[in-house]
């Protein structure tokens, strides 16, 4: 995870800041297609960037509370739409390991109807901008995530995080979605 965020992050951090900029130059000289050129590039990294700041706040040693999901109103919300927590990170982890290629698999909240949702992005799309659900959980399938430790076993990598998710951060980030 080390190299994961100090290389991979880093890199989705560095190349954003390069495309923003380009892009500053570029609306100040207002050259609508050097602007449009690089909204792939602003996607990708500013995705790549907003999906793990997500996930590593989403992670927590089980010394300090990993995988212990609290009573409370993420609990009861899980357990009205989805029956048990257990049933929940089972649909959860078919999705995410479902997702081909590179990816990510989500649980967002969807203001408007006031329920979770679960959901796949490809790439580095970030979730909001894409699907207008609100990130709660985001679990990295690029290999880049798991290869060291599971080689091509994305199964096992999923199976695992569940030890390790920060219940809390992801409590607080439905209450403030619900703001």
């Amino acid at each position: 995870m080390q190299i994961h965020h100090s290389k991979h992050h880093a890199a989705y951090v560095a190349n954003l800041n390069v495309a923003m900029a380009k892009l500053h130059e570029a609306q100040h000289k207002n050259d609508t297609s050097a602007i449009i050129a690089l909204q792939q590039a602003i996607k990708f990294n500013g995705g790549g960037h907003l999906n793990h700041s997500i996930f590593w706040s989403n992670l927590c040693p089980v010394s300090k509370g990993g995988g212990d999901l609290q009573k409370g109103e993420l609990r009861t919300l899980i357990e009205t739409q989805y029956g048990s927590l257990e049933t929940l990170q089972s649909k959860l982890s078919a999705a995410t390991v479902g997702v081909q290629g590179s990816g990510w698999g989500w649980l967002g909240y969807d203001k408007t109807s006031n329920k979770l949702s679960i959901a796949t992005c490809a790439n580095q799309d970030p979730l909001e901008a894409t699907t207008g659900l609100v990130p709660l959980l985001g679990i990295d399938v690029w290999e880049h995530a798991y290869y060291l430790q599971y080689k091509n076993v994305r199964p096992d990598y999923v199976k695992n995080i569940w030890k390790i998710i920060n219940w809390n951060d992801v409590s607080q980030r439905l209450a403030n979605a619900k703001k």
